[in-house]
């Protein structure tokens, strides 16, 4: 039984302090290095395998960088507002089992999603080489949704005025493959995944808790978790290159927490806490 006795109830409890300590100090360190012209997203941040700042250990020192002030706020006061309660019911040991799991979970799980969507533009790229003209270059645009980068549309612009311009497909390809190099040495931060696992064991947990949105309306926790999963995907649906979140990392976040407590309540059916 779910056992919320005031005397046993911690506040703030030692893993979830721990966590916001470790993130605050590391956001900390990251604008103190950027001082001196070192790029801590570079080592700790998790990139793609073929990235040049790729590390095996990106995977899980991801989760304890942030990119500003504001997304470390917000997540770590998710944490502390649904990630206490879960440590208070489990104890120390499941819930930063849970965490690491769920945030890991996320990590591979996007991971793999970006390996398909760069290779689907690398095949894309390949067959846009093999007749570079003014029209395929825009289809290439259109496709990949790449209207919001200026220089694409300055080419696009100048091209389709003079067709016969020198150079214009050579410029293109240059343009294409500097823009496949930064996606390749992009790097995701946060503990967002390992948030919304966080988040999705609450609502299913004590899914008729009401919490209230902006502190006036109310909502059960179920129905709040379900609506965030939804605008989530309708986000990753509408893969916008320019909103900066990795959409899948949240819902993967939220996959390995279902999976995870599916498996604890199968083996441990008497008492799941």
């Amino acid at each position: 039984m779910t056992d919320f006795r005031p005397s046993r109830f911690q506040i703030l409890p030692p893993v979830v302090k721990n966590l916001i300590i470790i993130n605050a100090i590391m956001l900390f360190a990251k604008y103190a290095l950027e001082r001196m012209g070192i790029d801590l997203d570079n080592y700790l941040g998790l990139h793609y395998w073929k990235s040049q700042h790729y590390h095996f250990w990106q995977y899980f020192t991801h989760m304890f960088m942030h990119g500003n002030i504001t997304h470390l706020v917000f997540n770590m006061f998710a944490l502390w507002m649904f990630g206490s309660v879960l440590e208070n019911v489990w104890g120390p040991k499941r819930f930063i089992t849970f965490y690491i799991i769920s945030g890991l979970g996320a990590a591979f799980l996007y991971m793999g999603v970006i390996a398909y969507q760069l290779n689907v533009f690398q095949h894309a790229f390949e067959v846009y080489q093999s007749n570079p003209t003014v029209d395929q270059y825009g289809l290439f645009i259109a496709q990949h949704k790449l209207q919001w980068i200026p220089q694409f549309m300055e080419l696009k612009a100048v091209w389709e005025n003079n067709p016969n311009i020198a150079g214009a497909s050579q410029r293109s390809i240059n343009l294409i493959n500097e823009y496949q190099i930064l996606r390749y040495d992009e790097s995701m931060v946060g503990a967002s995944g390992a948030i919304f696992g966080v988040l999705f064991a609450f609502g299913y947990l004590f899914p008729n808790t009401l919490l209230y949105i902006y502190f006036l309306v109310p909502i059960k926790a179920k129905w709040f978790v379900a609506l965030y999963a939804i605008v989530e995907l309708v986000a990753l649906i509408q893969n916008d290159p320019t909103d900066n979140i990795a959409h899948f990392a949240h819902l993967g976040g939220m996959l390995v927490a279902f999976v995870l407590l599916k498996i604890w309540s199968k083996n441990n059916r008497r008492d799941f806490f």
